[in-house]
């Protein structure tokens, strides 16, 4: 059991910026444990031994570590923007177009030499480049009837996919300058601008477990 609930994060990973923003808008209290993907905690990898963030530690005890799922337990908790309202259909849609198709396209155009034994560090695949835009034009479709991609207020459909559009966007920024989505550059600038993204953007410093106490005799 633990007194209070738990979040192991890491800022820039978009899984965990998922859970961050729901959490957030559905205020629910935890203690935040920012952690180096290089270095994990014994006791994330106790509770998720899978090793990946967001893992979201129960006042209960219980383990949630997928962020959707981190989403949905707080949106069913607090849901003061209507997040999950879709009258249309669509959510389950761009939630798999996101995680299924273009995520893999995503770490494949941004880590090359990853994925390409000839490709040197800091290479992109223009390849992959191309069939993420491919994808990302169901985001300009939408986005050409509303402000956001369901309705004109954001959704969950929204929050769930900006923060890997926004490292999309960032891997070459010159390019994504000339605006080869401009409805999408569009709307990603507004989901960037908005409090809520700034406010769980924080920097924090590094999670330390605390000291053993010391052993006495």
């Amino acid at each position: 059991m633990t007194d209070n609930a738990i979040l192991y994060s890491f800022r820039r990973c978009p899984y965990a910026m998922r859970a961050r923003l729901a959490l957030a808008t559905a205020e629910i209290s935890y203690e935040h444990r920012e952690v180096s993907l290089r270095d994990k905690p014994e006791a994330m990898l106790e509770a998720s031994p899978k090793g990946t963030v967001p893992v979201f530690v129960k006042s209960s005890g219980e383990v949630i570590d997928e962020s959707l799922a981190i989403m949905r337990y707080a949106l069913n908790k607090s849901d003061p923007e209507n997040w999950l309202f879709d009258e249309t259909g669509r959510t389950a849609e761009f939630l798999r177009l996101m995680d299924e198709d273009f995520k893999p396209h995503l770490d494949q155009y941004k880590y090359a030499s990853r994925y390409d034994e000839d490709a040197e560090r800091g290479d992109v695949n223009l390849e992959h480049r191309s069939a993420a835009v491919a994808i990302l034009q169901n985001w300009e479709s939408a986005l050409a009837e509303n402000d956001f991609l369901l309705r004109d207020t954001a959704s969950l459909a929204d929050i769930a996919t900006f923060p890997f559009i926004r490292q999309f966007a960032a891997t070459e920024k010159e390019w994504w300058a000339t605006k080869p989505l401009p409805n999408v550059a569009d709307w990603l600038d507004r989901c960037l601008q908005s409090d809520l993204f700034k406010r769980i953007m924080k920097k924090r410093p590094l999670w330390e477990p605390p000291a053993q106490a010391a052993v006495t005799a």
